[in-house]
């Protein structure tokens, strides 16, 4: 078939001898006419082969006879119509039909050729980015070779279009006008077989250079060591909004504008050209989530959740064909398997924490290890508090007994915490405060668990406030926490200094025999220093809690302690009373160890390593 069947509606009427002569003869006249410059541009001929090969029909310097091309082409198929019509047999049809299989062989390796010579500027970035933005420049349409006003229009904003950008647009525009053609005259698949060929190449080597690897099984990749699996993922990471936003997003513009005349082609041609690749793109998130879970994971698998969650409106639009619905759904199926190995291992996060067996003290009270961890942790899943929340939001929290309305604030409280990331993160915060407590009675020493408890909630709290947490959870949870931490901090005060506080009389100024006052400095004294000998190795890494700690205790006790000194513990009543003076502090000297205790900068001297203390750990 070397041309369109002409449609019932448009065949020609019997008409009068008068006018059929009349119009074989405008027939024979566009055979002719299409002869004169198809036969030109013929390289098989001997007189033109020179010429042919060296120029190129659709090069700037020949736009008006690529234009006359064109329009001949379009003549000659209105003759080769009337003439099937009413002078099947006629030698003019046969000349007709050579002369169109010289032509369609012309643009066929016209069409090739710019798609070859053109590679640099219809490659996918300059496709997506030009074309987005610009309306189409059309040197030629195959419909409509009429030069009009809008012509005109598009002339002119051409001479404001850059160098490289209007080469681009010109050749879309060329390939569009030769792509009509060969459709219209039955040519279809020859120009098909030339830009699939070509563009599919195009596409692959642009999808290998940008470290997709497209062989790799699920087999593979389970059996690779995290540490080099990490690595791919993060070529993969680094290639995928490329690939989307670019490459195929570039080659469906491209299809689009070429192939305009035909929707079925179009969608034919940007299938067979993309599908491919883009299943092996969006593959591999698919079987690396059916790997191995473990909690060290998590980020990397949320990361591939992000980056294709991000681009499922462009992977929607791209891919909107039925030919390509399976590169849509093994999206889609990444980001239900994706979404469940998240959940597993927030689950197995969960256990960890509960089963956490550790049965070794911190020394000094200090921040413990599974405290660490867990917050590290759950600040980080806090910075991809989107993506969870599609995770988990119809993912009931499942939990032994109701939470405290305490620790998750009022129901009619605005700030309370409602949503499905919040709650589960609140919850594990939970788990591991209450694995805390545990830790914090293997103590033998009941202020020192205290100080435990408020060095490892401060932490917490701290943890929240310098990270997304602090949106998830609310400032009413960090308030409430807050006040824990003081509550920790006070019995920490009453049970590690309350005998400091009981060898003084409950009345510092009432008047008492010298014996008792002799005998109250002499506790106060033996009190003071087992406490300070004791909670020298104690931490408190948080400046902020130590200065609230330091400052309580000196309002605590300093107080009494001055009346009773000024009161009883003067020189001349010392040197009056005793020989030997039971007094070995003053008021000052308080405050000066207490600075020592807690930040190593008092001027005692009595302790032997100060760096061990809390006031030397940041």
């Amino acid at each position: 078939m070397f041309f369109k069947s002409p449609s019932p509606t448009r065949m020609t009427p019997p008409a009068s001898p008068l006018h059929h002569t009349f119009s074989e003869t405008l027939m024979e006249e566009n055979i002719e006419a299409a002869e004169g410059i198809i036969t030109k541009w013929d390289s098989s001929s001997d007189k033109n082969s020179t010429y042919c090969n060296i120029a190129s029909l659709f090069s700037q310097n020949n736009e008006e006879e690529a234009k006359q091309y064109l329009s001949s082409i379009k003549g000659l198929q209105k003759a080769m119509q009337y003439l099937v019509s009413h002078r099947s047999s006629s030698e003019k049809l046969v000349q007709a039909q050579t002369l169109m299989q010289t032509a369609m062989k012309l643009l066929e390796k016209e069409f090739y050729q710019i798609l070859k010579s053109n590679k640099t500027y219809l490659d996918p970035e300059s496709v997506s980015t030009r074309s987005s933005s610009r309306p189409s420049v059309s040197r030629s349409s195959f419909s409509d070779f009429e030069e009009d006003e809008s012509e005109n229009e598009s002339r002119d904003e051409n001479d404001s279009i850059p160098e490289v950008e209007r080469v681009s647009l010109a050749a879309m525009a060329d390939l569009r006008a030769i792509a009509e053609a060969m459709i219209s005259a039955g040519y279809a698949k020859e120009c098909i077989k030339v830009y699939k060929v070509i563009r599919k190449s195009i596409v692959d080597e642009a999808l290998y250079n940008l470290g997709v690897e497209r062989t790799l099984t699920f087999q593979q990749i389970q059996k690779m060591e995290w540490e080099a699996l990490e690595v791919k993922i993060k070529n993969w990471l680094n290639a995928v909004k490329m690939a989307v936003k670019t490459l195929f997003f570039g080659e469906r513009i491209l299809c689009d504008q070429v192939f305009s005349i035909s929707p079925s082609i179009r969608e034919s041609c940007f299938s067979e050209i993309s599908k491919e690749a883009a299943l092996a793109l969006f593959g591999f998130p698919e079987n690396v989530a059916k790997c191995k879970k473990t909690t060290e994971k998590m980020f990397r698998f949320l990361d591939l959740y992000e980056a294709v969650s991000d681009l499922w409106p462009e992977i929607e639009s791209i891919f909107s064909f039925e030919s390509t619905s399976t590169v849509r759904s093994t999206a889609v199926n990444s980001l239900i398997r994706l979404g469940d190995a998240v959940r597993t291992m927030l689950t197995d996060f969960e256990m960890a924490i509960q089963k956490d067996s550790s049965k070794t003290t911190v020394p000094g009270g200090g921040i413990h290890p599974l405290t660490r961890y867990v917050m590290n942790y759950i600040s980080f899943l806090a910075d991809y508090s989107g993506v969870l929340s599609d995770i988990v939001a119809d993912w009931p929290l499942t939990i032994p007994s109701p939470l405290p309305e305490s620790y998750f604030g009022s129901p009619d409280n605005e700030e309370s915490i409602s949503s499905p990331i919040s709650v589960r993160l609140a919850w594990l915060i939970l788990v591991m405060l209450c694995k805390l407590d545990g830790r914090a009675a293997m103590y033998k020493d009941v202020a020192l668990s205290y100080l435990f408890l408020a060095n490892n909630l401060q932490y917490v709290v701290g943890k929240v406030r310098q990270s997304n947490l602090k949106f998830l959870l609310g400032d009413d949870w960090v308030k409430k926490h807050e006040q824990k931490v003081k509550q920790f901090a006070s019995n920490y005060e009453r049970m590690g200094w309350n005998k400091v506080l009981a060898s003084l009389p409950e009345d510092p100024t009432a008047e008492i025999p010298v014996d008792q006052v002799k005998e109250h400095f002499r506790k106060f004294s033996m009190a003071f220093e087992e406490a300070y000998k004791k909670q020298s190795s104690w931490v408190v890494p948080d400046p902020k809690l130590r200065d609230e700690i330091k400052i309580s205790l000196a309002r605590r006790v300093g107080p009494i302690y001055k009346e009773f000194f000024e009161t009883y513990g003067g020189v001349q009543q010392r040197y009056e009373m005793w020989a030997e003076s039971p007094i070995r502090y003053t008021p000052d000297d308080l405050g000066n160890y207490w600075s020592d205790l807690f930040y190593g900068s008092g001027s005692s001297g009595s302790v032997s390593s100060s760096s061990s203390r809390g006031g030397r750990i940041r």
